[in-house]
């Protein structure tokens, strides 16, 4: 079936204005070729979608349900004509990203540098928040893609798998459990941590993790970055949980030991977030692509 578009957007413009000689008149055509294109149009499909009254026309059941699909298709049109256009003359404008901690530490770096050297006319606007907070940015438009810990934040955004990620237990090189590979998080309950600031993601985790154990996680100082963290715990202010790569880059520069937590809740999965994937901007829309093949 080969419909025009030119008929679709007819179609709705006669539903929107209420009458043919309105969408005639708007789309400088006389109506008598509107009528004929609706005409067409129905003979096409089979099925009656207008209905003519002495008021106006109004959309029959078929014409209701042609209406939201219509409109969907032709802004998948307009979409895909602005995106091509982006291709052809280099892609433009600013994109806002709401992103947690772990995934500007761990994911965003590599990938915004080969987007953006793909893209040199793409702006990127990098926020850092907690997970809930990333989705209730995106949520409230202060942000067109978010990237936080899935499970964690507003229902009223759409969500893609990005990455995966697992937390680990970090300690100074003499403490007790240096020399553990692994072990069950209630063992690690009757030491101080350093935790990070309050809301976070991995406090959240140890706190539930503490609870459902009926012991105390007792934190005795909160940072608001993984350097400072590890810093805290070079020092012997406690022990702390972070992302495994981070953690990585910081056993052999600070000398600390790493140990694996025998625990389901160190397995995180990390998502993108959109208001609607449909409704980026093109700029936007190619970024996102980008952070999901890459």
């Amino acid at each position: 079936m080969n419909i025009d578009p030119k008929s679709l957007r007819l179609f709705l413009l006669v539903l929107e204005r209420g009458t043919i000689s309105g969408a005639a008149e708007q789309f400088h055509i006389a109506p008598a070729a509107v009528s004929k294109r609706l005409s067409d149009l129905e003979q096409q499909l089979g099925a009656a979608l207008i209905e003519r009254s002495n008021k106006g026309v109004y959309p029959t059941a078929a014409g209701k349900s042609l209406a939201a699909m219509a409109q969907r298709l032709l802004d998948d049109m307009d979409a895909m004509g602005a995106l091509m256009r982006d291709f052809a003359g280099g892609a433009t404008g600013n994109v806002r990203i709401a992103a947690n901690l772990s995934s500007i530490t761990q994911f965003l770096p590599q990938a915004l540098s080969s987007f953006m050297a793909r893209h040199p006319k793409v702006r990127v606007s990098l926020e850092e928040r907690i997970s809930a907070g990333v989705a209730q940015a995106v949520a409230d438009n202060n942000a067109d893609l978010g990237v936080l810990i899935r499970g964690v934040g507003s229902a009223e955004v759409e969500y893609y798998d990005y990455r995966q990620d697992e937390l680990v237990l970090l300690v100074p090189a003499y403490h007790p459990l240096a020399g553990r590979k692994e072990l069950p998080f209630a063992d690690t309950l009757d030491f101080d941590y350093v935790g990070m600031h309050t809301g976070s993601h991995p406090n959240l985790l140890l706190l539930r993790a503490a609870s459902e154990l009926e012991r105390t996680w007792r934190c005795r100082v909160q940072v608001t970055s993984y350097d400072a963290q590890c810093r805290m715990i070079e020092a012997g202010l406690g022990i702390g949980v972070l992302p495994r790569s981070v953690a990585q880059s910081y056993v052999q520069s600070l000398g600390l030991a790493m140990c694996v937590i025998k625990e389901p809740w160190t397995s995180r999965r990390v998502a993108l977030c959109v208001r609607s994937r449909y409704s980026l901007s093109p700029a936007a829309r190619l970024l996102m692509d980008h952070l999901l093949q890459n």
